[in-house]
């Protein structure tokens, strides 16, 4: 298994992690609370953690899926996110 993981900066960290997990509840499991959720998709699992200034990601699964992970995560949150400027720099997790 291989992780990616990539940090927004923001004060709305907490209310994005609600929203993702609430709109990915609708399909997957999901597990939250305001400052540490995760997420399980088909493909692998996102975990996320949030506090007073960000928002930090971390995609989990095989590593020839990783590249979807990333998307679909980025894709939601900008969706949600649509007021900030920001772009996600994943990165091999230590």
């Amino acid at each position: 298994m291989t992780s990616h993981t990539a940090t927004l900066t923001t004060a709305r960290a907490s209310t994005y992690l609600q929203q993702l997990c609430k709109h990915f509840g609708h399909k997957v499991e999901v597990e939250f609370t305001p400052t540490d959720g995760r997420v399980t998709l088909p493909m692998g699992v996102c975990t996320l953690h949030a506090d007073e200034t960000a928002l930090a990601l971390t995609v989990s699964g095989e590593a020839e899926n990783l590249a979807r992970m990333e998307k679909v995560i980025g894709d939601h949150l900008a969706r949600f996110a649509f007021r900030e400027d920001f772009t996600l720099d994943w990165q091999a997790a230590a």
